[in-house]
């Protein structure tokens, strides 16, 4: 089974929850054993597992990825001053591969999936989700 969400991402850089389409659309799926993969559509946006106690570990991702990319430094920004989304993208990478167990994602009660957008903000943003059985 495969499905593409879409959202909208409102600032430059920042992590957003997609754990509940995650969850939904292995629940649609009707698997009970197997993978779901979450890709990212696009070169300057990625996904990521993260803690989801509370906004600080996001905002720590972005300030540590604004750390070591800067941006307005890269031979890319030439082009359309974006070569440090296109390089926090690459580092980060565009998906993420998550068991299915027992219906549902197994992810731990820390772990949330998000949305990684490196060049916003953008009116829409696809992520393709696939579930396929190991049964």
């Amino acid at each position: 089974m495969q499905k593409v969400i879409t959202i909208r991402t409102d600032r430059k850089s920042s992590l957003y929850d997609i754990t509940d389409e995650v969850i939904n659309a292995v629940r649609e799926s009707g698997i009970s054993n197997g993978l779901v993969s979450v890709y990212a559509r696009g070169s300057t946006a990625a996904i990521m597992i993260q803690e989801n106690w509370d906004q600080s570990v996001q905002n720590d991702v972005v300030n540590l990825l604004n750390k070591m990319i800067p941006s307005g430094i890269w031979e890319h920004d030439r082009q359309d001053n974006n070569g440090d989304s296109h390089l926090k993208a690459g580092l980060v990478g565009p998906s993420e591969t998550i068991p299915v167990i027992n219906g549902k994602p197994g992810l731990s009660a820390w772990q949330n999936v998000f949305f990684c957008e490196f060049d916003g903000p953008r009116e829409k943003r696809e992520i393709v989700i696939t579930v396929i059985s190991c049964d």
